[in-house]
């Protein structure tokens, strides 16, 4: 996992990002170690204070570890990894918070250790940490089994925002059937009469009459790409003259293009505000959908832990009736026998600990993937509109820069043609 610390003090700020509930799903305070308060604002509230015996103003070591987002990570390994961060670090037995976050899918951990030596009133020194913590990622990157990021395979290949960005560019849009605009052209000739019927039966369907250097008449679609009117309506060049007239009477074919990109400006700004309705609905739903998984997520977790108190409690009074009473509870603790039915109880009660971590790792695992699955949804839906804004701000600039002029265009056949 990826593990990033520093030395800081703040405690007060520190507390409140850690236990921010409006940037996270969920929010777990796991452990406190060493503190007299029982809430993570006040356990950092006593490091301050401590620390103000001393000369040392960064006073905590905050640790964030970030598994890979596709790993299930079970709080055991967490533990495991904390523990040998501090034992490296020279913070064993220190003062130390952890904190569970969930955001997006995703479980990640803050560890957050305070620095000062009561014993001597000193702040441990962390020599050399930013190694130290690259060396243990990468080892547990290799003991687990998962991936290594580029990052830590070779510093220059790192990557400074540490996630890969969302694809921008959707598919390409459907080609042209060139079969399908023949038939077109083909129709509009044969349902027009004169000239102005043709040219309305072709802007029907995005087509525009002009006057071609070389061809005569032409025609643009939307794009700006040129059609050769005899070519495409499948007739002879001197009834295309019959039937439109002179070609000086329409428009060159660059004073079409800017015709063209002029008539589309309404569209392209009724289309953006569209768009951008689209955005702010998805991110209402998005939102929406959040909430509400994350309120029953809180919900099933709430009655998991109640169920687990009930049993732990049941649990705990079914072990305490193990030991007898009276005279008969002394004669167990001569013989050994009150000994013994501790021991028991001790074993039993670990395990019991374990199978409800294991219990509580499950429905975490179960929750990261529903909220997974919730963000991959919002980000197909998001990346497709996304696309279509990219897309639209193509459009906008290649219509803008025909407006002004700023484009040499070709009346070559165009690709169709040939």
């Amino acid at each position: 996992m990826i593990l990033n610390g520093n030395q800081r003090g703040g405690g007060l700020k520190l507390a409140a990002h850690l236990t921010n509930m409006v940037e996270n799903d969920h929010v777990t305070l796991h452990e406190l170690r060493g503190f007299s308060s029982e809430t993570l604002r006040g356990a950092l509230q006593e490091a301050d204070a401590i620390a103000k015996g001393t000369q040392c103003k960064q006073f905590l070591f905050s640790l964030s570890l970030s598994p890979p987002e596709t790993e299930q990570v079970p709080v055991g390994v967490f533990e495991a990894a904390v523990a040998d961060i501090e034992k490296r670090l020279g913070l064993s037995d220190q003062p130390r918070a952890i904190v569970f976050h969930e955001k997006n899918g995703r479980r990640h951990a803050h560890a957050v250790w305070s620095r000062i030596d009561v014993q001597d009133m000193k702040a441990i020194n962390l020599p050399f940490y930013h190694n130290r913590l690259t060396e243990l990622s990468k080892d547990l990157f290799l003991q687990h089994g998962w991936r290594l990021p580029e990052g830590l395979r070779d510093r220059k290949n790192r990557n400074p925002t540490n996630f890969s960005l969302s694809e921008w560019q959707q598919a390409k849009r459907a080609g042209k059937d060139a079969r399908a605009i023949k038939r077109m052209f083909q129709e509009a000739w044969q349902v027009s009469d004169n000239a102005s019927a043709f040219a309305h039966a072709l802007e029907d369907k995005g087509y525009f009459l002009a006057r071609g250097d070389r061809r005569g008449y032409v025609a643009l679609d939307a794009e700006g790409e040129v059609y050769a009117v005899p070519k495409w309506a499948g007739v002879k060049t001197k009834d295309v003259r019959e039937k439109l007239g002179s070609p000086k009477t329409y428009r060159s074919v660059q004073d079409t293009q800017v015709w063209i990109a002029e008539q589309m400006q309404p569209a392209l700004s009724t289309w953006e505000v569209e768009l951008a309705k689209q955005h702010q609905d998805l991110a209402r739903q998005q939102a929406q959908k959040k909430a509400r998984l994350k309120a029953q997520q809180q919900a099933d977790r709430k009655q998991v832990r109640e169920q687990q108190e009930q049993r732990r409690k049941a649990d705990a009074k079914e072990r305490h009736a193990r030991f007898r009473r009276g005279l008969n509870g002394l004669w167990d603790r001569l013989r050994g026998a009150h000994n013994r039915i501790r021991q028991e109880n001790e074993r039993e009660a670990w395990q019991a600990h374990l199978r409800d971590q294991s219990q509580m790792d499950d429905l975490v695992f179960r929750h990261l993937e529903d909220r997974r699955r919730v963000k991959r949804q919002h980000d197909i839906e998001r990346s497709l509109l996304e696309g279509q804004r990219s897309e639209l701000a193509k459009d906008r600039d290649r219509f803008d820069e025909l407006r002004l002029g700023r484009r040499n265009y070709s009346q070559g056949e165009p690709s169709l043609a040939r």
